[in-house]
């Protein structure tokens, strides 16, 4: 067995190099201006992360339609010009010789009712959420998921193009393509839909005109659901299956993750996991049970996101070989330096906030506000409640929403 360690480099099937194993994660940042293009704070904190010590850096979602985000604040790459911000963000970014991957995104039927009443799905079936949050969407045609296929593809094509180094299709989380591969979601009966092979069919060709427009040595990545941890939903079975299909197609990275919105698993741990976790790695890494089973079913390297904290833990994963890169997300908002921290052996590991705030509901408001916090030149709030959190987070974003909503109207 190769003793590997987070130190190590590694050079993914494109021939890309990639100078460490960890990789921040994907993190939705709401940091874009009324047009929703990448701005200032964008290149401060994508440089502070880059100065971290990270190899990769994932950005958050960026969307290919500007007509279903995942919140007000989402970049969208469409018609809205914004190439030189996108270079800058690129530049910061890469600095350090890290590697900049443009997570992109649709939010289908997951789209908030603030941004559009009507979101659009593979089927038009309700998310098992308050009709509050999200409103019933309708069925896309035939027609209009080729669509998806061509912006997916016309986003990746501005990726290489403004300088960022990769690029990874957001098929986890119970957004648009995850909810094609999900037989609750998805009950088409045309070739979208029945069968997992037509199921992932979006999936696969958009990866597929993606590597037709960025070339053979272009880095393309996959963020795939474990298991949407729903009865009758898409299955690790499934997941299985796909990840040996995304081989087919060539993909180089593929970011191992689980739930939705419905089963937020990405948030809170796999639940469904319990009964393979067996080490004490599965039982830091709350998705390390799930990819041990992918890496037999696939060569595809393999990045592991949620719940790594300790270096012990990292590397032991790595020299297992279940996991290739290893993913940290909300350490990353406060401590930017987390991952240099580790590689220096100045810390044993990344603080986990998310035990700290009170009350725990509050968490998500905590970490996206300290991220904002970053990015606005400010030193994080490590003292914020989670009750502050909430509120704060709440009024930043109905501040962003009307913005958004100001430009639409003029």
């Amino acid at each position: 067995m190769m003793t590997l360690d987070i130190s190590s480099p590694m050079t993914l099937p494109c021939g890309v190099r990639v100078k460490n194993r960890i990789a921040k994660a994907p993190m939705t940042e709401g940091l874009a201006d009324p047009m929703n293009r990448a701005t200032k704070r964008h290149v401060t904190l994508y440089r502070k992360w880059a100065d971290g010590g990270a190899g990769i850096l994932v950005t958050g979602n960026v969307q290919v339609d500007r007509r279903y985000l995942e919140r007000p604040g989402n970049v969208v790459i469409d018609d809205n010009g914004g190439l030189d911000e996108l270079r800058a963000f690129a530049a910061a970014g890469t600095t350090n010789n890290t590697l900049l991957f443009m997570q992109i995104g649709h939010a289908g039927r997951q789209t908030p009712r603030r941004v559009n009443p009507r979101p659009v799905a593979p089927s038009e079936i309700s998310l098992a959420l308050p009709d509050a949050a999200f409103g019933r969407p309708r069925a896309l045609t035939a027609e209009e998921v080729e669509d998806v296929i061509r912006r997916f593809t016309h986003v990746a094509t501005v990726a290489k193009k403004t300088g960022f180094s990769g690029v990874q299709v957001h098929g986890a989380h119970g957004y648009l393509i995850s909810e094609f591969l999900s037989p609750l979601a998805n009950q088409r009966t045309d070739k979208w839909g029945g069968s997992l092979e037509n199921r992932a069919r979006l999936l696969r060709e958009t990866v597929r005109s993606i590597r037709a427009a960025v070339g053979p040595e272009y880095p393309i990545s996959v963020k795939l659901n474990s298991s949407d941890f729903q009865k009758g939903g898409f299955s690790h079975e499934d997941c299985l299956q796909v990840v040996k299909w995304l081989e087919e197609d060539t993909v180089d990275l593929l970011e191992i993750s689980g739930g939705n919105y419905e089963n937020p698993a990405m948030m809170i741990g796999a639940r469904g996991a319990d009964e393979i976790r067996s080490t004490t790695v599965a039982r830091e890494a709350y998705f390390m049970g799930y990819a041990r089973s992918i890496r037999a079913a696939t060569n595809i390297p393999l990045m592991v996101t949620g719940g790594f904290r300790t270096r012990a833990t990292m590397d032991a994963a790595l020299t297992e070989g279940d996991v290739d890169i290893i993913g940290i997300g909300r350490p990353l908002c406060v401590d930017t330096d987390a991952p240099q921290q580790l590689l220096s052996g100045k810390a044993e590991g990344a603080i986990a906030y998310e035990q700290q705030i009170k009350p725990s509901k509050g968490a998500l408001g905590w970490f996206c506000l300290n991220l904002i916090r970053i990015a606005d030149g400010l030193a994080p709030d490590r003292e914020m409640t989670g009750d502050l959190a909430i509120a704060a987070y709440l009024a930043n974003e109905e501040e962003t929403a009307a913005a958004l909503e100001g430009r639409r109207l003029e």
